[in-house]
């Protein structure tokens, strides 16, 4: 597969800031984060210190804590869309008129992952230019052309894949850390989440991941010392725990022990966590104990199923049994796994979700595992690599621009309402705040009651214990909630 070889960063020093004219100080630019798992964005924070560096005034507006207020708006000359998520783009695509309506002036443009992959639709929606991949400096030209009175022609797209010099990010303009999503310990006690990103894209080409129609393969690190002064000014922020959010920390592991071991160095009492492939946490086992050591209290991993077909189909790289090794190998290290699925596809079955019920039983990851994850239905954006799977668009029907996706339906119909009923039943239980092990109960009854079974007890003793988890649930492919359309 294509990637990126880890070796010295690609730059080690920041370029000579740019000259800054009167102009330049009366441009203003404002960027905007629909939502991104409660985070503190970093694709906010890094394209704010390179248009700030440039002399430009920066707005930074987070939807998921903030409103859309005339004054934010008033004067921009440049709309920033940031849409790095699935979630994040359909809450984009509903505050677009307001959006434009408070500053009919600006020259629109969308960056992130979502960005290439919708083009079309946004282009219809009015965003006149298309950024994707490391698109500081394409973004940084836009606002010198837009100021200029010389913006490029509607209907843009560049995805930018060369390296970049990487800024320490400018957090300044966003809320506060302790307004996002927090640290909660088996304990009850919460800690203030700082968030880091280490690299951007990813070297697999997993069918159904967002990474891969921008990314194709490359990944781009972020050099060590940009990463640690990160941490450092977040930790001066308040934060007590790191949120790593690389799409995969292990994609090159010598950058990543580097970072792990810096941050350790300096912060001892300094917690984190990262996402890391299945097959990443065998091949590079030896290395999980240096995580521990150094203050990781859990690793997300996006194991998606247990029927081996559907893991092939997804060209996932690991099997049901790997799954079970990674499992042993943290629960070993001492570090709790936080998997995550895709369990409802074309290919489920009911006795193959069953099936997931039962592995996560059996290995006592109940308590590991939000309710929304056990509803989570297969989502299939434009350009998308199961889109080549031979055969696999008699599953779909036409692209619908209201989900941002092809609909399907699956060949058993009760399939299909085992789904709804999950997901309706995950959504009450988050909202009366049920323990997980509760919750469960019920999508077990569920899952048995479709295939017309009775139900067999749950085992009496421990199906999990309670891990550190972050507030926030992690999954970018359901249903916008009523808080996350508040803004608008």
């Amino acid at each position: 597969m294509p990637g990126e070889p880890m070796s010295a960063p690609p730059f080690q020093t920041e370029p000579p800031a740019p000259s800054v004219t009167k102009s330049d100080a009366a441009f203003r630019v404002v960027l905007i984060n629909p939502y991104e798992l409660g985070r503190q964005p970093f694709a906010l924070a890094q394209p704010t210190a390179w248009l700030r560096r440039a002399g430009m005034e920066v707005v930074c507006l987070d939807l998921s804590l903030q409103t859309l207020e005339p004054q934010a708006l008033a004067g921009a000359g440049l709309i920033g869309l940031y849409l790095g998520m699935h979630t994040a783009t359909r809450i984009a695509v509903e505050a677009l008129p307001r959006i434009r309506e408070l500053a009919p002036q600006a020259h629109f443009c969308a960056y992130g992952l979502y960005a290439p992959m919708n083009a079309a639709l946004l282009h219809g929606r009015g965003i006149a230019t298309i950024l994707g991949g490391e698109c500081e400096p394409d973004l940084l030209a836009l606002a010198q052309s837009v100021r200029d009175g010389a913006p490029p022609e509607p209907g843009g797209v560049h995805v930018g894949l060369d390296k970049i010099a990487f800024l320490t990010p400018d957090r300044s303009a966003l809320p506060p850390l302790e307004r996002y999503t927090h640290l909660t310990l088996p304990d009850g006690g919460t800690r203030v989440v700082g968030f880091a990103e280490g690299s951007r894209g990813c070297k697999h080409l997993c069918r159904h991941c967002p990474v891969v129609p921008v990314y194709g393969g490359r990944f781009r690190i972020v050099p060590p010392e940009v990463v640690q002064e990160d941490i450092r000014r977040q930790v001066a922020a308040g934060a007590a725990h790191i949120s790593f959010g690389d799409p995969d920390f292990f994609n090159g592991p010598t950058h990543a022990r580097r970072l792990v071991e810096a941050l350790h160095r300096e912060f001892p009492a300094l917690t984190y966590d990262a996402t890391i492939k299945v097959e990443h946490l065998i091949r590079h086992a030896e290395l999980l104990p240096l995580l521990r050591k150094t203050g990781c209290l859990f690793i997300t991993s996006a194991v998606e199923s247990v029927d081996d077909r559907v893991l092939e189909s997804l060209e996932k790289n690991h099997t049901a049994a790997d799954f079970a090794q990674a499992a042993g190998l943290l629960r070993e290290a001492g570090i709790a796994l936080a998997p995550t699925f895709v369990p409802f596809t074309p290919w489920t079955r009911l006795e193959g979700y069953t099936a997931l019920l039962r592995r996560l039983v059996e290995l006592e990851l109940v308590e590991s595992v939000p309710p929304v994850q056990l509803s989570i239905r297969l989502l299939i954006p434009e350009g998308s690599r199961l889109l080549e799977l031979s055969g696999f668009a008699q599953h779909l029907e036409p692209f619908d621009p209201t989900i941002l996706g092809y609909p399907w339906r699956h060949e058993d119909p009760r399939v299909d309402a085992l789904q709804e009923h999950v997901q309706a039943w995950a959504a009450q239980a988050e909202e009366r705040g049920l323990p997980r092990r509760e919750a469960f109960g019920r999508i077990w009854e569920l899952a048995h009651e479709a295939q017309g079974e009775r139900p067999p007890p749950l085992p009496a003793g421990p199906i999990g214990a309670a891990i550190p988890r972050l507030s926030e649930a992690w999954y970018c492919c359901a249903e916008p909630t009523r808080r996350q359309l508040h803004s608008f």
